[in-house]
């Protein structure tokens, strides 16, 4: 007698949530089924974890491998995954380079950097592309804003940023670019910043690059390709994840205008605010980074095999009821707030701090320079990005 097969897992993500909602299946997962097979959309079917405590738990512990993720044929959310970069690499290495990485990026470089990232953003708001309404808040704002202050704090000449911005939304694509785009812009931007690392030695600057380059040179540790994906990383993390949260943020404020005049009237809470905008939003497209086990180890009570995927996802985390009082409300003044959207664990968000910086300030300065901001268009006639890593407006037009 033939056994029937056992029905295939559901595909994950499981649908198209529009504009920053996040899946309603994730609330039923957390009660019924908080670990459960998924299928990915290359390679196969994986675990999905969707609790709290249990994704804080598959992130910090040592038996999951970021760089066992990426290993051919494992499970993942992209036809061709992305095999460099400190996000993909697992302890030993790891730990050598974020130690590296920690003394050159410091909170003492990032507080005295804040009055800089103050300036750019009056700068902004003031030239003349911001100006006259109706403007895409996306294009005149948030990433001028985001690329000005990554750049000059790394240490990489804006003028130059025409030379490798091209190739941001074919790095962070799913379904955007073929494999073939996304490696040649992947080539095109390590050869820039390997270039860099050799104008650092010749003429050393006191930026976080030319640290970085400086502490390598007394410790021997990378090579200099190493050095320029490192530089590259932290340009394209900072880059689009900032630009894109200070569109959704303000997309969410305009949504709920009571919300948005009561940080103009106490703009002291934005800090917090900031700190609710970023659990309540999935920035995400698919939930989380996947994770592969290197030995058997149970999670919320399932056995997971080694060799087996597990997908942590972030996005419902952030959503646990058992964590969060009402979850799904936008509470701009809850606290504490242990939110994981700069991740847990080893691997958590070296430029935190920077873009915490970035988003109070540039949230600040935007609602207390144009006190009357809203939206130009109607909610349903904003455009959304698509086949992206991030959630975030294609554009964002607003007036004043």
């Amino acid at each position: 007698m033939t056994r029937p097969h056992a029905p295939q897992a559901p595909a994950y993500p499981f649908r198209a949530c529009p504009e920053l909602h996040v899946e309603p299946e994730y609330a039923r997962l957390r009660r019924e089924e908080p670990i459960t097979r998924v299928t990915l959309p290359y390679g196969g079917e994986a675990w999905l974890v969707t609790r709290y405590d249990d994704v804080r738990f598959v992130l910090s512990d040592s038996r999951f491998s970021r760089a066992d993720s990426i290993r051919p044929g494992a499970p993942r959310f992209f036809e061709q995954p992305v095999a460099d970069g400190l996000g993909y690499l697992d302890p030993p290495e790891h730990t050598a380079v974020r130690r590296l990485l920690n003394r050159a990026f410091t909170a003492r470089r990032v507080q005295a950097f804040r009055p800089r990232v103050q300036q750019i953003a009056e700068a902004l708001l003031e030239s003349p592309e911001c100006s006259t309404p109706p403007v895409d808040l996306a294009t005149a704002y948030a990433q001028p804003l985001a690329g000005r202050v990554v750049c000059e704090f790394v240490g990489v000449p804006y003028e130059d940023s025409e030379k490798f911005a091209p190739f941001f939304d074919a790095v962070v694509s799913t379904t955007a670019f073929t494999p073939d785009q996304i490696q040649a812009a992947v080539v095109g931007v390590q050869r820039y910043f390997t270039d860099l690392v050799a104008a650092e030695r010749r003429d050393p600057s006191d930026t976080f690059f030319g640290e970085l380059v400086r502490q390598n040179g007394q410790e021997g540790t990378l090579d200099d390709e190493t050095l320029g994906n490192l530089g590259f990383g932290v340009v394209i993390a900072g880059y689009e994840t900032t630009s894109s949260q200070l569109c959704n943020f303000t997309y969410l404020l305009l949504r709920r205008p009571e919300r948005l005049r009561a940080l103009q009237a106490e703009p002291d809470q934005i800090p917090d605010a900031v700190e609710e905008l970023l659990r309540y939003v999935p920035m995400l497209s698919y939930g989380g980074n996947p994770v592969r086990a290197t030995q058997d180890v149970t999670v919320a009570g399932q056995l997971v095999r080694a060799g087996e995927t597990v997908v942590p996802s972030n996005n419902a985390a952030n959503r646990d009821e058992q964590v969060f009082a009402g979850p799904d409300e936008l509470d701009l003044t809850r606290r504490p707030n242990a939110h994981l959207a700069f991740h847990h664990g080893p691997h958590f968000c070296l430029g935190s701090q920077l873009a915490r910086a970035e988003l109070q300030i540039g949230l600040r300065t935007l609602l207390e320079r144009r006190p009357s901001l809203a939206l130009d268009v109607p909610p349903e006639q904003v455009a959304w990005k698509q086949g992206s890593v991030l959630r975030a407006p294609a554009a964002l037009p607003v007036r004043w």
